[in-house]
């Protein structure tokens, strides 16, 4: 009985590794150990940028807490900490978009901080 080698499969395999490295430039787009390689790497960056995107975003988020925070003569950590004392559980996505799309609901929740931090004398 002949050797088999596996033509249809192997090319089956090629075909998709060739087809993923579509719109690479070159080698990389047309030869299968370039584009395997290119392939290859494009996918871990992929894998990294989704983890980085939610570190990006976090600290934009923070970025933006943070400056309408001092606009109203307050530092992010002291303002953070009063939340969490006060018990308001809303995260910092939700805080941003309040800083930039409603402003006034911001300044209460800033005003409410701001009496959470002052000592109450009874």
């Amino acid at each position: 009985m002949p050797r088999a080698k596996g033509g249809p499969k192997t090319r089956q395999r090629r075909k998709k590794r060739i087809k993923l490295a579509s719109g690479q430039y070159g080698a990389k787009s047309r030869l299968f150990r370039s584009a395997t390689e290119s392939v290859d790497k494009g996918l871990a960056y992929a894998y990294t940028g989704r983890k980085n995107r939610k570190r990006d975003f976090r600290q934009l988020w923070i970025a933006r807490i943070s400056a309408a925070v001092r606009a109203q003569g307050m530092s992010y950590g002291r303002f953070i900490n009063a939340l969490k004392k006060a018990n308001v559980a809303l995260d910092r996505k939700v805080l941003s978009d309040m800083a930039i799309k409603d402003a006034e609901g911001f300044t209460q929740l800033v005003g409410l901080a701001k009496q959470q931090l002052t000592p109450t004398t009874a």
